[in-house]
């Protein structure tokens, strides 16, 4: 029998049409846009609330994880009516708003919003293989409800270092009383978010994230580096503090990314962070879709906290 070009599907009573699910987007793991879909299918009941109300930007990969992607900040013209949109003024980017530095004209574009499965799925047979929305949410776009320190290993350092600095990172915010929550990255690195979701603005975290990665410079100049130049990282951890923007995206807890297979920015516990300082195995952290089906089976949703708590940054007089 031929392979079935399309199928019409009703997901929570949203008609979709979906195209080419045999079509292998993993060449080296032959994983098929169908188990793309079905892995964000499955996943959608913890990943939602971390995509709710923010701002989305697609990166899509039409051709496979091994062809030409681009960004896309406009919500595609050929969407259902039923998806949400909500319109951000913006700055920087392409033709197809990829990420850059902010600057250029200000524009208005119209994000796509993904509140529901049914979105969910219609990006996804978008081959929208990585989800990244903004740290804020639609509604004040200049309030971040999120503290995001990117840490990304200059080889041969790999994600056992980025362990070691999580650690450090974890113990300046316990000082300062709060809460942290760390993830892999899908790829290389390792995450590490502190959840605010009280009115701030990335006027007050930007300058914060940038002291603190300059404080961990300067207690572990061997291990840690902040400027973002890359001769400047070879063996040490970037603590990327610059993703505290309003013009800037990270991915998606519990993305896939466009890797040789289907890894997954998963959420962690600090023991396992912990766990692999003794271990110093770098594989011990790496995720792909069906290992973390299987994780959010048995522990439930890690980085459920980052999307409800409260905790306000301190102020300046006690900032470290």
């Amino acid at each position: 029998m031929p392979p079935v070009k399309r199928i019409e599907v009703e997901i929570e009573g949203r008609s979709l049409s979906l195209s080419n699910l045999d079509k292998v987007l993993y060449p080296k793991a032959g994983f098929t846009k169908g188990q793309v879909i079905d892995y964000y299918t499955r996943i959608a009941p913890v990943l939602l609330p971390h995509l709710r109300d923010r701002p989305l930007t697609l990166k899509r990969y039409p051709n496979g994880v091994e062809g030409q992607f681009f960004y896309e900040k406009q919500c595609p013209k050929h969407r259902p009516d039923w998806v949400r949109t909500e319109r951000v003024t913006t700055r920087g980017g392409g033709r197809w708003g990829r990420e850059g530095d902010g600057g250029g004209e200000a524009r208005d574009i119209d994000f796509c919003v993904v509140d529901d499965l049914a979105t969910l799925v219609w990006t996804s047979n978008l081959a929208d293989l990585e989800l990244h929305p903004s740290l804020a949410r639609v509604d004040d776009v200049t309030s971040p409800a999120i503290l995001a320190f990117d840490l990304d290993p200059g080889p041969p350092a790999t994600i056992v270092e980025c362990a070691r600095v999580a650690v450090r990172l974890r113990e300046a915010f316990e000082h300062l009383g709060l809460a942290s929550f760390p993830k892999t990255s899908g790829s290389k690195g390792m995450q590490v978010y502190v959840p605010l979701n009280v009115p701030t603005s990335y006027a007050v975290t930007k300058p914060f994230a940038l002291a603190l990665a300059q404080l961990l410079e300067r207690r572990h100049p061997d291990l840690v580096v902040s400027d973002m130049r890359k001769a400047l990282r070879k063996g040490k951890v970037l603590v990327d503090w610059s993703q505290n923007d309003e013009h800037k995206t990270t991915v998606a807890v519990y993305s896939l990314r466009a890797r040789d297979h289907p890894t997954v920015s998963a959420p962690l516990g600090w023991e396992e962070v912990e766990s692999v300082l003794v271990s110093e195995d770098p594989d011990e952290l790496v995720f792909d879709a069906g290992q973390v089906l299987e994780r959010v089976a048995e522990r439930g949703d890690l980085f459920a906290p980052v999307a409800t708590l409260e905790q306000e940054l301190p102020t300046t007089a006690s900032r470290p």
